[in-house]
């Protein structure tokens, strides 16, 4: 097996845990503190916003290579096993449901419009 598809495995099993945390924060059963913690992490891997921005060199993708996987390991330990194996095949089914194709084209057609309205108000100001 190569790196490459080594890392892409890597890849697709984080996007899964990050999904199943976030499945966990919002299960009544898991503890408080198991929640905070999932929750603090799948919103900080969701968001587009980083503690440290990506556009500094090294560090701005080592935040992204650090504290998402420890953020998810400590996520995971806290959770009891038979809990996080059954949100992780939730997240894996959630993962195979179908794209909606026309839903992204909205809402680039939404984004789109903002754009070209915020240059057309910026150019009537000038």
């Amino acid at each position: 097996m190569t790196w490459l598809a080594k890392a892409k495995g890597w890849a697709k099993r984080l996007k899964r845990d990050v999904l199943a945390l976030w499945l966990a924060a919002r299960d009544r059963r898991v503890p408080w503190h198991a929640k905070l913690v999932a929750g603090s992490v799948a919103a900080y891997a969701l968001s587009p916003i980083d503690l440290i921005p990506d556009f500094i060199p090294v560090l701005g993708y080592l935040d992204d290579l650090l504290i998402v996987p420890l953020g998810i390991v400590l996520a995971v330990r806290l959770i009891p096993e038979p809990l996080m194996g059954e949100f992780r095949q939730e997240a894996e089914r959630w993962a195979e449901r179908p794209v909606s194709r026309t839903g992204f084209a909205f809402i680039l057609g939404v984004w789109i419009c903002c754009f070209v309205f915020a240059l057309w108000s910026l150019l009537e100001l000038t």
